[in-house]
């Protein structure tokens, strides 16, 4: 495969940006960055990035859907949605369920076993599991009756449902188990019943578990976290709230520097003074910038789609079921990446740390989320409005020509 060169464009680096620099790309690896007015290598297909960024390809660790498709929508779901991603810049991904039935769980995970390594589009990373294990009071748009108590004998007392639905909480784990190499993250409430046990289960076979949807105190929290707990979901929402005598999960999440957090970074579910305030205390190294995307993402306001078979709405500035509750954002990563620049006030180096190096570092992916040498080509080229202008995933241009 011959030599290409993005030129001219300011590269943002891992701690700097080189103004006017040129990347050298062979096969699907960066293999050369270069100062402005440097010599481009003889028979490299060069092209002209002037008056643009570049800057890592997007990695969004919570995404349920976008353009129409939810990631529960069947087993093409998957595939479709990682073709749809890269116009946002998005290069890696997890897709992310809601909680739902075993069926329908080990088709999602089915499809991200076949789907990984296809190229042309985003990259599926493992999915995330919004499980069926969390708290109902603070369930938001997870279907009720969908939730379940952890597997006996991890609970004290039983598998029943929470909900009203026949299969067990031993039917999900199961599923869960038999495609365990394609689970990234696992979300869990472990205040339930049995909850820390899941969390030190999920943790003893080498998953990563997250807190979230969750009600659970500061102290509680501090338990999971000391039992193997690792990463917050969407952080300040649908959990306990942040007080000054009851830290409850913020706290927790805010005072343990093992935890990485998400964040959705639209500005209507997290103000931004929040967002500022959670990298002031937890650094841009410990904080992902998430879309919690639905399927309504990139569509009008007034438009409707699915989120885990239940229809959405889409408004103004999130989605919503059909008795309003909050479901979910329509947010893009190139949008959560000008929020992070034009609203919570970092620079470009801090965003692209937020959007893609700490998320990347998080799952373990240690040649993704940076431009440097050796490192996959994947990248998104921003215009100076910090809209996507093209997007390369191993090398190759998938969006944007």
């Amino acid at each position: 495969m011959p030599l290409t060169v993005l030129a001219h464009a300011d590269l943002v680096l891992p701690d700097a940006v080189l103004a006017a620099g040129l990347l050298v790309l062979e096969d699907d690896r960066i293999a050369a960055v270069e100062p402005a007015g440097a010599r481009v290598p003889a028979g490299a297909a060069t092209i002209d990035c002037a008056e643009c960024l570049i800057v890592p390809g997007f990695v969004d660790v919570h995404v349920h859907g976008v353009l129409g498709v939810d990631v529960l929508d069947g087993p093409h779901a998957v595939v479709q949605v990682a073709e749809r991603l890269p116009r946002y810049g998005v290069t890696s991904f997890c897709p992310t369920s809601v909680a739902c039935s075993p069926s329908d769980l080990e088709m999602l995970l089915r499809a991200v076993r076949e789907t990984s390594g296809r190229s042309g589009a985003a990259r599926v990373r493992g999915a995330h599991l919004e499980s069926n294990f969390i708290n109902p009071d603070y369930r938001g748009a997870q279907p009720r009756e969908c939730l379940r108590r952890p597997p006996a004998p991890l609970a004290a007392g039983t598998s029943e449902s929470i909900g009203i639905d026949s299969f067990t909480g031993d039917a999900v784990w199961r599923t869960m188990g038999e495609y365990a190499d394609v689970v990234a993250i696992v979300t869990l409430a472990p205040e339930i019943d049995g909850g820390l046990d899941l969390v030190r289960d999920l943790v003893g076979r080498g998953q990563r578990v997250s807190i979230g949807h969750s009600g659970a105190s500061y102290e509680v929290a501090c338990q999971a976290i000391d039992a193997g707990v690792r990463h917050a979901t969407h952080l300040f929402n649908r959990m306990s709230p942040l007080a000054h005598r009851a830290p409850g999960v913020p706290g927790a999440v805010l005072d343990r520097p093992e935890v990485a957090a998400e964040i959705i970074c639209d500005g209507h579910h997290v103000h931004p003074a929040l967002v500022r305030f959670a990298i002031a205390a937890k650094g841009v190294d410990r904080i992902m910038a998430i879309t919690d995307g639905t399927a309504g993402a990139g569509l009008r306001p007034g438009a409707r789609a699915r989120l885990g078979g239940r229809p959405i709405i889409v408004t103004e500035r999130a989605a919503e079921l059909e008795d309003g509750t909050l479901a979910g954002s329509i947010l893009t990563m190139d949008g959560a990446f000008r929020m992070l620049v034009q609203q919570v006030g970092l620079d470009v180096v801090a965003a692209a740390r937020a959007c893609a190096t700490t998320p990347a570092k998080e799952l373990d992916l240690l040649d993704a989320g940076a431009v440097r040498v050796g490192a996959l080509a994947d990248l998104v080229v921003l215009g100076r409005d910090l809209r996507v202008r093209q997007t390369f995933v191993g090398g190759r241009a998938v969006f944007g020509g």
